[in-house]
C-alpha cells in the first residue's frame, strides 16, 4: 500500500498571497495574531494535518506591504511555536532559526525544550538568510557572502546535534534511595571548534525525546542543496510545475546517495497554494476577487513609499514587448480586454490569457469578463494556484506524489482563516479518502520524527 503524503501547513497570518489580507472577513491585524494562531493550529490539529511551519524574516520595511505583507510584522517562530506547544497535543511544530545570525547554545535549548514540552513534536528549518538589512540588526555592516555563511551553517548543523546528544539516554538515573541522579559518565561535551563557532556544552536541558530533532532545509544553490540533501531531514523545494519538481526531487536524491546517504532517509516537500471552494467555479470566483484587490499603479497608490513599478498597463505590454505606438498602453484599468488587443499580446500574453482562464474563468470570448486588472495584476502578483473543490485538489496531490514529484506538501493559504479552513474541512476529507493525509487516529502519540517516517535516532 502506498504510504500517505506527509503534509503540512506553512503559516502566515496575513495569507500567502499579497492581497489576501483585503479579502472579506481575512485576518489582517498582526497586533492579534494569537487568537488566529490558536484558530489555524486547533484546526490543522483536527484535520490531521503533520505539522505547522513557521518561516522567518529578520527585517522589514515598507517595500514588503506590497511584495509579501506578511513580512512586514510576525510573531518570532520559536515564540510562535512555544505558544502553541500548550494548545495542541498532536501536531509537529516546526520553527525557523537563522544560522547566519542566531546562537547555536541558544537555539539548541529553545528547541530540546519544545521537544521535551511537547512529547517529541519540534522540528527546525534552518536558513542562511536572504534578506540584506539583517545584517545591519544584528550589528553587522554587510551580509556574509553564500559560501561563507554555508560554511557556518554546516557548523551549525554539527553543534546543534552535539548539543542534543549531550546526554545519554540512561544518563537520568534519578535513584532516591541510592541518593544518585545522574551518570556523569552520560553527560558528554559538545566540544564544537570550527572556523565560524565554539560550543563548550554540555547542554542544561534534558535530552529531547527525537534524540535529534528534525531538521529542514530549503534553497537552489548548489551549497544549499548540499545542506538540505546531505543533512536535512526535510529539503523544501521551490518547483513551479510537476516536470521541474521531479527533477529537483531527483537530483537532490542522487546528492544524498552520492554523499554515501541512502536517498530515502531524505524526504522532499513541495509547497502547494490552494484555493479552495465548494465547487471548481466558486473556488475561481475566490481567484477572481484576489486578484481585483491586488494594488495597482492608481490614484494614491502610485505615490506609495516603494511602490512596484510593474503594477501598470504599460509595464505590462513593455514586459510582452508591445509596440511603443499601439493604443492598448492607453487602456484603463476596469477596461475589458477585447479579441484584437488579445491578439496583440503575443505568446506570452496569451498564455497569461489561458492561465487566467484555468484558474479564475475569466476570458475574452468565453468565461468571465476578463480585464486589464486581471491581466496586470496576474502578471505583477504571479502564484502557482492549485484552484478547484475537493477533488481538484485531491487529483494535485495524487499526481504529484505518483509521478514522484513530491513527498509531501507545505500548504499556503491565500488568507486566514476561511481558505485554510476551506482546506482542512472540504479538500482534508478527500484526500484522507484517497490514502493521501493520515487519519487522525494514526497521529496519537507519534513524534514528528514518526510522523515524517524518518529513521529513529539511536545514542551512540
Amino acid at each position: 500500500m502506498t504510504e500517505p503524503l506527509i503534509i503540512g501547513a506553512m503559516v502566515r497570518t496575513l495569507g500567502a498571497y499579497p492581497s489576501g489580507w483585503r479579502h472579506p472577513g481575512a485576518h489582517r491585524d498582526p497586533a492579534t495574531d494569537a487568537g488566529i494562531l490558536r484558530r489555524i493550529a486547533r484546526e490543522g490539529e483536527d484535520a490531521g494535518l503533520d505539522y505547522l511551519f513557521f518561516g522567518d524574516w529578520l527585517a522589514t520595511g515598507p517595500d514588503l506591504e506590497f511584495r509579501d505583507p506578511y513580512l512586514l510584522a510576525r510573531i518570532d517562530p520559536v515564540s510562535a511555536v512555544l505558544f502553541l506547544a500548550g494548545v495542541t497535543s498532536r501536531i509537529g511544530l516546526i520553527a525557523t532559526v537563522n544560522t547566519t545570525y542566531a546562537d547555536p547554545y541558544a537555539a539548541a535549548r529553545s528547541l530540546a525544550s519544545l521537544d521535551v514540552l511537547t512529547g517529541g513534536r519540534a522540528g527546525v528549518n534552518l536558513v542562511t538568510g536572504a534578506e540584506p538589512r539583517a545584517a545591519g540588526n544584528h550589528g553587522r555592516d554587510a551580509h556574509a557572502d553564500n559560501e561563507s555563511r554555508y560554511d557556518r551553517a554546516e557548523e551549525f548543523v554539527e553543534a546543534l546535534r552535539r548539543l542534543w546528544d549531550s546526554w545519554s539516554e540512561d544518563a537520568w538515573i534519578a535513584d532516591a534511595e541510592r541518593g544518585v541522579l545522574i551518570d556523569p559518565e552520560g553527560l558528554r561535551p559538545a566540544a564544537v571548534e570550527g572556523a565560524h563557532l565554539r560550543v563548550a556544552g554540555p547542554l542544561n536541558v534534558a535530552r529531547p525525546p527525537q534524540g535529534r530533532i528534525p531538521i529542514v532545509h530549503a534553497g537552489t544553490s548548489p551549497r544549499s542543496r548540499a545542506l538540505a540533501a546531505t543533512e536535512a531531514d526535510l529539503a523544501l523545494i521551490a518547483a513551479p510545475t510537476l516536470v521541474e519538481a521531479i527533477a529537483t526531487r531527483r537530483l537532490l536524491r542522487d546528492i544524498a546517495a552520492e554523499a554515501g546517504r541512502s536517498p530515502d532517509e531524505l524526504r522532499v516537500i513541495a509547497p502547494v497554494l490552494p484555493v479552495v471552494g465548494d465547487t471548481d467555479a466558486a473556488a475561481k470566483r475566490i481567484v477572481q476577487t484576489l486578484l481585483a484587490l491586488v494594488p495597482l499603479a492608481e490614484g494614491h497608490q502610485a505615490a506609495r513609499p516603494a511602490f512596484p513599478p510593474n503594477r501598470t498597463i504599460g509595464a505590462l505590454a513593455d514586459a510582452l514587448d508591445v509596440s511603443r505606438e499601439d493604443p492598448l498602453r492607453e487602456a484603463t484599468f476596469d477596461a475589458r480586454v477585447t479579441t484584437a488587443e488579445a491578439e496583440r499580446l503575443g505568446e506570452r500574453g496569451a498564455a497569461l490569457i489561458e492561465r487566467l482562464d484555468r484558474i479564475a474563468g475569466l476570458g475574452v470570448r468565453t468565461g468571465d469578463p476578463l480585464t486589464w486588472r486581471h491581466l496586470v495584476a496576474a502578471h505583477a502578483v504571479p502564484a502557482a494556484f492549485v484552484v478547484g473543490d475537493a477533488g481538484t485538489i485531491a487529483d494535485h496531490f495524487e499526481l504529484w506524489r505518483d509521478e514522484g514529484a513530491a513527498d509531501g506538501f507545505n500548504v499556503l493559504s491565500a488568507f486566514q482563516p476561511a481558505q485554510f479552513e476551506a482546506f482542512t474541512r472540504i479538500a482534508a476529507p478527500e484526500l484522507r479518502r484517497r490514502g493521501l493525509l493520515r487519519s487522525v487516529a494514526e497521529s496519537q502519540g507519534s513524534t514528528l520524527r514518526d510522523r515524517l517516517r524518518i529513521s529513529s535516532y539511536v545514542d551512540a
